[in-house]
Parts: structure tokens; sequence; C-alpha cells
């Protein structure tokens, strides 16, 4: 009833080993929707993740269900049928080709046991992640895969497994959910062989990048009276069906600022015509007894199949004021509401949603200097290059120590970030240059892109040119630079600052995009010049410190948590915000290939 794929990340490996479970269960005998049986789409889908693989990487393949029938008298048997066919080795991709076509199904499916199995063959050391594909529930349990999810994450293991499932009903579906989100990992829905072909590439590509949970499991509900409470700002992992609205409580403190982000990521898929290929999220606010404080954020993007992410985020300063709707100012109880409002043709039913909450209390004293209207000039970083591998999404970011050239290297296809710690009055610059890959033809164009993001995760600045596999550098005649990062920023005159004023972690996102023909082509090195300009200066002065606040690093682990952004305050006065710098979902910034123009749009009250 399942295909698992389990990822281990290791210090010093640029992508992380991978171990393939295969459940060959009776139950993918069944026929799929787009012909053929359930199990020939797990293995064309698994023979296109071998095929596309980094050569660098380690794959492993194991099967479980194989053994044994699907009878009564075999199901003790069946349940612990669990077999390695190839070590997590260096990547072997006809081996590994022919294990997968050899394998016939016709067992149980034990997915707990194979969860624990899979964890066990990873490395003893190091982040480690599943990705799960499934038909259907456990027919083993027990073990219940998600108290055997949670056990091996109070454990210690650094498991994150990511489960898809393939055709499920609701009850599975909520197994599958259970099981992700006990770890920090994401849920997503497959209908058909042919979905899962092209959700399964994606999930898959970004475990090799993303060695870390994603956020902390949370379940919105469709009334603002029943609704969970964010108990602290941070990051939240939730998962959100077509059409569907589900509201969030927090108690948000006299005189603060609330940022409510959320964020959705498509597959890549090439069946969608332009004019259907288009998803809209809705954020709202609403008081404490689900009063509409007439606060709305909208946002929309077309050609989501490009592998295009979705992210819309509403500012809540009415805790602030002193009048206003019924029950929408002042301190207190406030429900924030995340709507899939629109989904695009063939859009999955169901998919993983991930909130970024923050608190910014209220000024007790000055902002800080006044806002600045010019962007510092860009001077090109020199020195020995620094070897680094970017992350899979805002969550895992590569940290970049300040200014300084450092290096990587992309897969088309690939989107990966990077962050860069900016305190008051500091600035960022950047240019990306892509090496040639001694290629020319179809086989080697792709759109590439890259974007600055604030830590709202709002885009900052980006460009977008297409790649033909000679050098090439984005931008072509200057840098992406923010403006000196001011708390009046966001009040002041230049309008193009005014998402430039919070302290914290700013985040670079580089693209190679898919090539026009298939091609077995090289990744492309390239290179990143980055530049911090300016000093650190004395920040705002806020009204009160966040309790348990504390300072995030390059490796702390994603989950609720707070960070005292006002670094730069030097007085030794209480100073801090509220709110996550970490991560949120990947964000793909998009122009297709030779003008295939992907259009973003907000609407907000």
């Amino acid at each position: 009833m399942s295909l698992t794929i389990g990822v281990a990340g290791a210090v010093g490996d640029r992508y992380a080993p991978t171990m393939v479970v295969l459940d060959a269960s009776g139950s993918m005998l069944a026929a799929d929707p787009g012909g053929g049986t359930k199990m020939d789409a797990a293995k064309s889908a698994v023979r296109g993740f071998v095929a596309t693989a980094p050569a660098e990487s380690k794959v492993g393949l194991a099967v479980y269900g194989t053994g044994t029938g699907s009878s009564e008298a075999e199901q003790a048997a069946g349940c612990r049928d669990v077999s390695v066919l190839h070590e997590a080795g260096p990547l072997d991709r006809g081996a590994l080709t022919a294990a997968v076509d050899g394998v016939t199904p016709q067992g149980f499916t034990p997915i707990g046991t194979a969860l624990r199995t899979a964890a066990e063959a990873l490395p003893k050391e190091g982040p480690r992640s599943i990705v799960l594909v499934s038909d259907g529930e456990d027919t083993c349990a027990p073990p219940d895969p998600c108290e055997v999810a949670r056990q091996l994450k109070q454990e210690g293991t650094d498991l994150v497994v990511h489960a898809i499932g393939f055709g499920v009903d609701e009850q599975s579906r909520v197994q599958l959910t259970c099981l992700a989100q006990a770890t920090g990992g994401t849920y997503s829905d497959a209908a058909d062989g042919k979905t899962l072909e092209q959700v399964l590439p994606r999930i898959t590509a970004a475990a090799l990048r993303n060695y870390e949970a994603a956020g902390t499991p949370i379940a919105g509900t469709a009334n603002y009276g029943d609704a969970p409470v964010v108990t602290e700002p941070g990051q939240y992992l939730d998962t959100i069906g077509r059409g569907e609205k589900r509201f969030y409580g927090v108690d948000v403190p006299a005189g603060a600022t609330v940022y409510f982000t959320a964020a959705l990521s498509f597959p890549r898929r090439n069946d969608v015509g332009i004019l259907e290929d288009l998803n809209r999220l809705e954020l709202r606010a609403y008081g404490a007894n689900g009063e509409d404080c007439n606060k709305y954020e909208s946002e929309f993007v077309t050609r989501s199949s490009d592998g295009e992410a979705l992210t819309a985020t509403l500012t809540f300063a009415e805790a602030g004021e002193n009048s206003g709707p019924p029950g929408c100012f002042g301190a207190g109880r406030y429900y924030f509401t995340a709507q899939w409002a629109q989904a695009s043709d063939g859009a999955l039913e169901r998919m993983p949603m991930e909130l970024l909450v923050g608190i910014e209390p209220a000024l007790a004293g000055s902002g800080g200097p006044e806002e600045v209207g010019a962007v510092p000039e860009y001077t090109t970083p020199t020195g020995a290059a620094v070897p680094v591998v970017g992350g899979g999404s805002f969550t895992v970011a590569a940290t970049l120590d300040g200014s300084g050239v450092y290096t990587d290297a992309l897969r088309y296809g690939e989107l990966v970030f990077y962050r860069v710690k900016l305190d008051w009055g500091q600035a960022l610059a950047y240019r990306v240059h892509y090496d040639s890959i001694g290629r020319s033809g179809l086989e080697t164009i792709a759109n590439v892109d890259t974007a600055i993001y604030s830590p709202l995760l709002e885009e900052v600045e980006s460009d977008t040119h297409a790649y033909t596999g000679s050098e090439l550098d984005l931008p072509a005649n200057k840098a992406l630079s923010t403006y000196p990062i001011r708390y009046h920023n966001r009040d002041g005159k230049v309008f193009d600052a005014r998402d430039q004023a919070m302290a914290g972690w700013y985040y670079i996102a580089v693209k190679l995009g898919l090539p026009r023909e298939d091609s077995d082509t090289p990744p492309v090195p390239i290179r990143l010049d980055v530049q911090v300009a300016g000093a650190a200066e004395p920040g705002p002065v806020y009204a009160q410190t966040a309790p348990n606040s504390n300072t995030l690093s390059g490796d702390d682990p994603a989950g609720p948590r707070t960070e005292n952004t006002a670094a730069g305050h030097r007085d030794g006065s209480s100073a801090a915000v509220w709110i996550l710098l970490g991560g949120a979902a990947v964000f793909v910034i998009a122009l297709g290939v030779l003008g295939n123009l992907v259009v973003r749009n907000r609407g907000r009250s």
C-alpha cells in the first residue's frame, strides 16, 4: 500500500543519502485511474526519482510485502516482512532500477514497523527524513504509525517524515497527516499515478536539501469558537483543502502588531493551461467573538504548475488603537484565517500549508534613526570562495557569514535558499554568477531568477533571465539590494523600503528552472558575491520584552521560537521583537522561460 523514501543528511554531505522503502502490499495491485496498477505507477515514480537523483547522492532500496501473501494466516509473518535490497551507498542507477522492477506486490502494509526500520537503516548521526507514499492506512498496527513517529522524535532521532497520500480515503489521510506532522513533516495528496509522478520528485528533491523539520503541527478549524490558539510566535504546519477556510487564535498584547503569513508550495506539472493555472490565498482578521475586523489580504499567482509557491502576509496593528469596529481594537484574543480561495485545474485536493506568526511589541521610545532613501553603493567582494550548500526552503536556508564570495551547484529544476543576518542600519546587496557547463541547445535553456526576502518572507527585490548553458550574471548590470534596515522605513516616504523595517534574517533565493528538453545535463556551478554594508546602529526601544525569547543561530531547530531582533540596541534597556526569523515554505520566484510570465497580485483592506 505504500512507497517510502528515507533521506538522511550528514555534516559535510552535499546531498543527503537516501533510503527508498517500497511497500509491495497486495493493495498496490489495484488499478490506477491512469492505466496499469498502482504498483506500476509507484515503480515509475521511483524510476523517475532514481534517474534524476544527483550523481553525488547515496541511494538505497528496501521493500516490504514481498515475502508473504495477504491471508489471515500469513499476517504475523507479513507484518515483519521488510528487506533491504540495496545499501545506501554511492548512486547506482542501474542496480536500483533493476531492483525496483523486480518487486512483486502481495503482502501486508506495516507502515509503523517500516518507519522504525527505515530510521534504523539510516546513518546513526545527522538529520534524517522519510518520504512516505501510501495508498491507504497501516494494516498491521500495533505499532500505530503515528505513535511510532512520535516515539522516534522523542528518542532524539532527528527524523522528519513527509507523507503523500496516493488516492487515499479520509481515514487514511488523517493517519498519514498525523505521522508527518508528529515529526514536523508535510502531507500532500496524489489522486493518481500521473499526479504521483509529479509530486514525488518535488518532495524528494526538497528532501535532498531540506534536512530539518518545517514547523510545529497545528490544526486550524472551520469556526473561530474551537480554533487552536497560538501560544507563542513561531512557525506552524497545517494542511488545507481547495476552497477551505481555517481559523487560528492569537492572544495579542496592548499596542502590539501581529504578522500572520500563510504559504502553499505547488508541484510542477505540464498539463495545465495558462488560463486555468491560477491559485489564490486570502487572509482575514476577526475579533474575540468572531467580529470581522475589516482586515484583508489576498495574493494570487499564475503559472503555479511551474513549481510556484504562494505566500500572503497580513499585518494587524489594531491592538494599538483606541477605537475601531467592535471587538477589533486594543489587547485581547484575535482570530486569523487562511483560505485557499481559488485553485488551479488539477490542483491537489489537499496540501501542506506553513504558517508564520510574529508579534512585535509597541514602541516605548524612539524607533531609532529616521529612514534612509538611498541604497548603498555595491562593491564586489574579494577573497577566497567559501563552498556552501543552499537549503531547500526558508527553514533550512544556508547561513552566509556576511560579506564574501560563496559557491554552490544547482541541478536543473532546483530552487535553493541562503540567509544573511542584518542588524539595524545594515543593508544587503549581491549578484549571482551562473557558470558555463560547456553545452548548448534546448536541453540547457531554462529560466533563472533570484530574489531577496524579508524576515516576514515578503519579496524585497528580484530579477530573472534565461540561462543557455553559457556564463550569466544576475542581475546583469547591478546588484540586488535592500535599503539600510530601519524601523521607520515602514512609514517613510520611500515606498520600496517599507518592507525593510525589521532587523534579522534576510533570505536570498536562487533558482535554475527546468530545461526545454529533458537530458542528462550536469549541475550548474554558481557563485554569490555578497556584500553587507553599513555599521550596526541603535534600533527601536520596545515597551516590553518577550517571554522565553532567545537568539537564533544557523543550526537552531525549527518550531515556535522568538528572537530579540533589537540587537542593535546598545544602551541596555529592554527591547525585543516577538517574531520568528526562521523559515517557511519554499517560495519559487518565477518567470517562465522565454516570456512565460508569472503574475502576482495583491489585494488588501
